[in-house]
């Protein structure tokens, strides 16, 4: 049972390490992916910034808030008006001559020129290819260093010409990604659109090998987190499991013990009883009483043994082929008799059928269920033994115990197989101490089967259970 317990919790523990692995590892790859699509249309807008400047073409109003927002984050002097001063003329105000006279190269306002972070968007702007376009979504002239890796995107275009910019990722026919920007031009000659584009393999390829190295390190985690997890479990069930065995050990003593002063206690009274005059019926009815709650107390530690033994798997069963239909006929004619004395009619259904099964055991549960069902039918009533044999050779063999008493609330049928629990002041009965339907569900997983319930109040009940079948 502990065994199980500590499974769970290991389980319980590897998930919980995992999921914080999973969380991390996804923030940083979303992370980083953000970062890259942020860069690149940054980059992006920031070269068509340029081209419009080199086109002498008036900003359009959202390309011109972004150029803005980019000067404040790079510390740059705000670029004068295109439409005051020409390309020609921005490019001779940063010129200037040296002591010689030489006339000097032109003068970046930038005051993080040379540092890192203006190397990484030097190489995404250079990443970035030039396509103006016609109305048709032509290519009027190529200014880039290498021939670009797609034709002009149609599509793109024509949203652009609709709304005055577009921006998307397409997929080329060699199933690279591109990400695309186009924007309506503001001039009335040359180029109707300017289409920008910077192919995303290299960033995928980063993203891929980060994925990779997160699932690498996922999979040595689960290995380390797994032991160290089965470590954890078992320190913590450890003292669970000792407070267990002493009970189980304090159990199956009592239980030794009780057994000795009982019989005493039974053959004193029976005594008592034989010895004692037929006009004391008082003090016969009293004998008769004690004996009838040794007899309970008896059985009462009889299973208090027998769920002993299954808890620490002391139980010995012996696996044999079992007839069903001699099998339960032979419990149903000896519960018979008990039924009619009640009213109640007991019907036995059972196919030729076999199953693998220890036979005493398996009569101590149909025992167990058939008292309960005969305890909780009222006269008139009838209870019945189904047996169901497999549809396919290796399923297993059903076994029901049907009756027509007053049935279990739908609170208390998930906990009838607990040991203890009564639901006998929904049922009309006290006397039952709550450990049949345990021990007979301990015995059917000793055996490798199941065992379920379904009722419903004023419906009766079905109490299922389920054996390996016998070839």
């Amino acid at each position: 049972m502990f065994n199980g317990l500590r499974l769970r919790l290991t389980l319980l523990y590897s998930a919980a390490a995992l999921a914080l692995v999973a969380l991390v590892g996804g923030g940083v790859y979303l992370q980083l992916s953000r970062y890259f699509r942020q860069t690149t249309d940054l980059a992006l807008q920031h070269k068509m910034v340029h081209e419009f400047y080199l086109l002498a073409a008036t900003l359009p109003p959202d390309l011109a808030a972004a150029d803005r927002d980019w000067s404040v984050v790079r510390g740059v002097v705000q670029r004068p008006n295109p439409e005051v001063i020409s390309p020609r003329e921005k490019r001779d105000d940063h010129k200037d001559e040296d002591d010689d006279g030489h006339e000097k190269g032109p003068v970046v306002a930038d005051p993080w020129a040379g540092r890192q972070a203006d190397l990484a968007f030097n190489a995404e702007l250079a990443a970035i290819f030039v396509m103006p376009l016609d109305s048709g979504g032509r290519l009027l002239f190529d200014p880039n260093d290498t021939t670009p890796p797609i034709p002009p995107d149609r599509t793109a275009l024509d949203q652009a010409l609709t709304t005055g910019s577009d921006l998307r990722t397409v997929t080329d026919s060699d199933g690279q990604r591109i990400r695309l920007l186009t924007y309506r031009l503001t001039r009335d000659d040359g180029p109707v659109a300017l289409q920008l584009g910077r192919v995303l393999g290299d960033q995928e390829l980063v993203l891929s090998q980060m994925l990779t190295g997160i699932l690498a390190m996922s999979a040595i985690g689960t290995v380390m987190i797994g032991g160290l997890s089965w470590w954890l479990a078992g320190r913590a069930v450890l003292p669970a499991q000792a407070a267990w065995d002493r009970q189980q050990s304090f159990v199956a003593g009592a239980s030794h013990e009780l057994r000795t002063p009982l019989t005493l206690i039974r053959a004193s009274t029976e005594v008592a009883l034989r010895v004692a005059p037929a006009a004391q019926t008082e003090q016969r009815e009293l004998l008769g009483d004690v004996l009838r709650e040794t007899d309970h107390m008896s059985c009462l530690v009889d299973d208090l043994l027998t769920l002993s033994r299954l808890d620490v798997g002391g139980l010995t069963l012996e696996r044999a082929t079992v007839e069903l239909p001699e099998a339960i006929s032979e419990v149903g004619r000896q519960v018979g008799r008990l039924a009619g004395e009640r009213g109640l009619s007991l019907r036995v259904e059972v196919p030729p059928s076999r199953v693998l099964a220890d036979p005493t055991r398996l009569r101590q549960i149909l025992i167990i269920l058939l008292d309960n069902a005969l305890r909780h039918t009222p006269p008139g009533g009838a209870v019945t033994i189904v047996a169901c044999p497999p549809a396919q050779p290796r399923s297993p063999t059903r076994i029901e115990v049907r009756d027509t008493g007053v049935g279990i609330g739908p609170e208390h049928l998930p906990h009838i197989f607990e040991r203890f629990y009564r639901a006998d002041e929904a049922r009309g009965a006290s006397s039952n101490a709550g450990l049949g339907l345990a021990i007979a569900q301990s015995l059917v997983q000793a055996m490798g089967g199941r065992i379920g319930a379904e009722s419903a109040p004023g419906r009766g009940t079905t109490v299922w259970l389920t054996l390996p079948t016998a070839p």
